[in-house]
């Protein structure tokens, strides 16, 4: 017992530790150590219904989504969801296919609707006996005649519209009117806006493109357009083919420079010179200008201005053709008259034609078959005035519409005649026009 008394006090002086099973207390029990748990059990692929409940979705970006949105596969193996059973393969039949609805219950499901594809747009251009426009008309003073048939309006603006315009320009002109003519082209564009496009041909013998296509009107190539269009006109001389002075004034070794009128040569006979045929294909040249234009948008002013003296001869291309193209495609004909056909009193004689002879005015037959505008005027300063005046004309016109009561598969001329009922005025506008597919598309 002493001695017991004696290790306890020697162990706490020299910090000792108690001695196991001293002083009556039992020794303690050693831990067991903790289990190691085993690892997660395979899981099958995430269905695609929880693609939307993952960090990452369509249209938006990761970590924007809580805590609470995370897939099932982060939780323990037993909080996991469980999964869809497979699906068992089945024995059934395929049935019928679905039958097709009847005519008539198809057209009790679907709506139908109907487009007027018969309206028709007249532009009108209404002068005082002055030559002057009248504005200030309204729908209550017109009414349009389709084949003696009264047409009530649908449409009636005066807005200005766009225009396309094909400028043609006569090239076998005199001398002195074609060096008019080059030097008044500058002033072309003067009486164009930025949403206008032109394109410019040329004729003589034979039409040309000069442009090859529209361009915009205020565009940097039209004037090298117009500088390609000037030409040095004709000679105008009064050959003699009887009498004791006929042949050519000028010869080289006894024979006539030209070959076409020396006597007994390419033409006529010893006795008799056959002199030949001016050539204005004007006929040719607005066609070719017309098939241009038909390609241009229906919401456009479909113009062609004609710079000539109007003489027509030699064009592989009939008027009537070349009319019946224009009144189709909507195309109305403007022009400026130069040369013989704008002097006082030849102007309206050159407009009678004598059989067996070239026409010397086709283009006054044009204008007012289409609509059109004519200003007969000789001097630089008052043809560049009549471009600005004519266009200024063609873009700010009354424009009526109506709905054609005629069959729309017609290819029939429909005369129009538009009637003002003010007295004085005179009322210019498309005397008709042919029914075309593309206007029932």
């Amino acid at each position: 017992m002493k001695s017991a008394l004696k290790l306890a006090a020697f162990s706490v002086i020299f910090g000792l530790a108690a001695v196991p099973g001293a002083m009556g207390q039992q020794s303690p029990q050693p831990q067991q150590p903790a289990p190691v748990p085993d690892a997660p059990a395979p899981q099958g692929p995430v269905p695609l219904s929880d693609v939307a409940n993952g960090p990452i979705r369509p249209g938006g970006g990761a970590g924007t989504e809580s805590t609470s949105n995370t897939s099932d596969t982060n939780l323990p193996p037993q909080q996991a969801a469980p999964q869809a059973p497979p699906a068992q393969p089945t024995n059934e039949v395929q049935g019928p296919p679905p039958t097709q609805p009847k005519p008539d219950e198809l057209e009790q499901t679907v709506a139908n609707f109907h487009i007027q594809v018969n309206f028709v747009q007249v532009p009108v251009t209404v002068k005082d006996t002055h030559g002057k426009p009248v504005p200030g008309l309204t729908w209550r003073d017109f009414k349009v005649y389709e084949n003696n048939n009264y047409e009530p309006l649908r449409l009636f603006t005066v807005d200005p519209f766009p225009l396309s315009i094909a400028f043609v320009v006569d090239q076998s002109l005199p001398r002195d009117q074609m060096a008019q003519v080059n030097e008044s082209l500058g002033a072309v564009q003067g009486g164009l806006t930025p949403y206008d496009e032109i394109a410019v041909f040329s004729y003589g013998n034979g039409a040309h493109d000069q442009s090859g296509g529209f361009t915009g009107a205020q565009s940097a190539r039209v004037p090298y357009i117009l500088s390609m269009t000037k030409s040095a006109g004709t000679e105008q001389l009064n050959p003699v083919n009887s009498g004791p002075l006929p042949g050519c004034a000028i010869r080289q070794n006894g024979n006539c420079v030209d070959p076409n009128i020396q006597p007994g040569q390419s033409v006529g006979n010893p006795s008799f010179i056959t002199i030949p045929k001016e050539v204005h294909t004007l006929n040719d040249a607005i066609l070719a200008a017309a098939k241009e234009l038909s390609t241009r948008p229906k919401e456009r002013r479909r113009i062609i201005y004609v710079i000539s003296d109007g003489k027509e001869s030699q064009s592989k291309a009939s008027y009537r053709e070349v009319l019946r193209y224009l009144q189709t495609n909507n195309i109305s004909v403007y022009g400026t008259l130069v040369g013989d056909a704008a002097r006082w009193g030849m102007g309206r004689l050159s407009r009678f034609h004598l059989p067996f002879t070239m026409y010397d005015n086709m283009l006054v037959k044009y204008t007012i078959a289409t609509g059109g505008t004519l200003d007969s005027e000789n001097g630089v300063n008052n043809i560049e005035k009549s471009y600005a005046a004519l266009a200024e004309e063609a873009r700010n016109q009354y424009t009526l519409g109506y709905l054609s009561h005629e069959p729309i598969i017609d290819s029939r001329f429909r005369k129009i005649d538009i009637r003002v009922d003010r007295p004085g005025l005179e009322v210019s506008a498309k005397a008709g026009y042919y029914p075309s597919g593309k206007d029932q598309q």
